[in-house]
């Protein structure tokens, strides 16, 4: 028991050091505390060294620059439709969505004007694209990538991190002998296994973004208006804050015109009261000078 005590206290030490690796994994600093912090066990899963000669053998799967690996894109997509039947093409738009593997999401329709959103799988947006010109006359077509490679090489080194240190603190909860150490290793422990389940909900959500593109159609009688290019600069800011003047008086002139009759209501009484009691003073003057 008496050494007991020592080697949980330095391993919630170690543990500590591992933390402060954990939330500055992009720099050296992560990297060093994680090494002084991984016991001897731990370290005997490293791969070895190269041995003299195998300096050009190839480096494993797992450590492959990022500029290597295939890049992650979250695909998004834009396509204004003029079509007749508003409500056909909304659904026409949700069933080929259906057939490649997607799903529909949120739809808003009139008989005049309709949007829906759908995801799609991302290798199949670019022909799902291409095939609504048959839905209706395409207006406007914008498709954007937005790559996520790094955040999700470094979500998936940040888990590794996370389930490293989980296990030791269950090794070290298993080791302690006091009630005080069981509690401080508990909470501890449930503390890194929440930012575990954290990291692997944003991991998840960051591939369910890759595999499915979210495509936007706005279906429309007549030819929807662009939307107007943002103004930048000093030309833009004054743009800006004029609309901004002009809304304000607006809403000013709504709030005068709200008011307007419960004065035009308030003033007659109000009048006659100030009448009477001016009068009443003019009365009570007159008889105390008599």
């Amino acid at each position: 028991m008496g050494m007991g005590r020592p080697v949980v206290w330095v391993g919630l030490a170690l543990l500590a050091l591992v933390s402060a690796g954990c939330g500055s994994s992009k720099n050296s600093g992560g990297s060093a505390a994680y090494d002084a912090a991984t016991p001897q066990v731990a370290k005997e899963n490293v791969a070895p060294q190269q041995k003299p000669g195998q300096e050009n053998a190839p480096a494993p799967a797992a450590v492959q620059p990022v500029q290597q690996q295939e890049r992650q894109l979250v695909r998004t997509a834009t396509v204004d439709l003029v079509s007749d039947n508003v409500l056909n093409a909304i659904n026409e738009v949700k069933n080929r969505a259906q057939g490649a593997g997607g799903f529909a999401g949120q739809e808003n329709s009139t008989e005049q004007r309709g949007s829906v959103t759908v995801r799609v799988p991302s290798a199949e947006l670019d022909k799902i694209v291409g095939d609504l010109k048959s839905v209706g006359k395409v207006t406007r077509s914008e498709v954007r990538s937005e790559d996520v490679t790094d955040q999700l090489v470094d979500t998936e080194a940040r888990i590794a991190t996370q389930k490293a240190s989980v296990e030791r603190l269950r090794v070290l909860f298993e080791r302690a002998g006091t009630t005080s150490e069981i509690a401080q290793i508990e909470g501890e422990l449930t503390k890194r296994q929440s930012e575990l389940e954290s990291v692997q909900r944003r991991a998840e959500s960051l591939k369910g973004k890759v595999a499915l593109a979210t495509l936007t159609v706005q279906v429309s009688t007549t030819p929807i208006a662009p939307p107007e290019p943002e103004k930048a600069g000093f030309v833009g800011a004054f743009l800006g804050g004029w609309d901004a003047v002009v809304e304000l008086l607006r809403w000013i002139t709504v709030a005068v015109g709200a008011l307007l009759p419960f004065v035009l209501v308030l003033s007659v009484p109000a009048a006659a009261v100030i009448y009477v009691l001016r009068r009443r003073k003019r009365v009570t003057r007159t008889n105390e000078a008599a």
